[in-house]
């Protein structure tokens, strides 16, 4: 952590694609995708997660390539962005995956904050941590914040390594995402990468990220129902990986 952010040069030439799952965020992803540093990113990948709204026209109309996953789940979405690359990946390989939401609470224009720790100082994983960075007033509910630091105490307690943070603002190298053999469909996804990478004793490290209140209602933190259902399947995805 504190890593020193310094030499943004030749991050375009390291290939780097974003994965962004999506579900009814057309208010929000014309927004995330124009501020993309799109000189840094060879494709962006928007996978549009049975949106009933126009998600997927707005995407498309921004340069990104849209993927429809009907199965709903934050997982699901991400599996599918990564089933696409992998077959890509076979004529046309990349260096780094990146994961983004769609709801313009993430500074898509701090993207070189998470390759530097890759491309420079040999880390695996990076996590963008809204705990560590910038807050907007309300844009971390006191539900999110309590669960982020229950989960990743049990993560340093069980696992042996150190995060302030689940935040879904992520780089991971892609020979090392190809390892994980990710699998959970919903809620689990974010945490469960970062325990896979600690069983794996991959190099993981988190740097300082801006956060703001997102546009639109939270499909989890908006709701109570989303809350509990969000913090078992986290809890239940730390102790079943043991």
């Amino acid at each position: 952590m504190g890593l020193l952010l310094d030499n943004e040069d030749q991050l375009d030439k390291f290939v780097t694609d974003i994965i962004i799952p999506a579900h009814n965020e057309e208010a929000a992803i014309g927004q995330v995708l124009s501020a993309i540093p799109r000189e840094l990113v060879r494709e962006i990948v928007v996978c549009d997660n049975a949106s009933t709204d126009n998600t997927a026209a707005v995407a498309r109309a921004h340069g990104a390539t849209v993927l429809r996953e009907p199965r709903k789940g934050y997982g699901s979405a991400c599996l599918t962005g990564i089933a696409y690359l992998q077959q890509k990946a076979a004529t046309d390989p990349l260096d780094c995956v990146v994961f983004l939401d769609a709801d313009f609470s993430d500074h898509p224009e701090e993207l070189p904050q998470l390759l530097i720790p890759i491309t420079h100082h040999n880390f695996d994983l990076v996590i963008g941590s809204r705990v560590l960075g910038q807050r907007e007033k309300g844009s971390l509910m006191p539900q999110q914040r309590f669960g982020n630091w229950l989960a990743t105490t049990l993560v340093r307690w069980l696992y042996g390594v150190r995060f302030t943070d689940l935040g879904p603002f992520r780089a991971i190298r892609w020979s090392a995402l190809q390892q994980l053999g990710m699998n959970d469909p919903n809620y689990g996804w974010t945490v469960e990468m970062q325990v896979r990478a600690a069983k794996m004793g991959l190099r993981c490290t988190e740097v300082p990220v801006s956060y703001r209140r997102r546009i639109g209602t939270s499909k989890v933190s908006g709701t109570i129902r989303g809350s509990v259902l969000a913090g078992y399947k986290i809890l239940w995805t730390i102790f079943k990986l043991l």
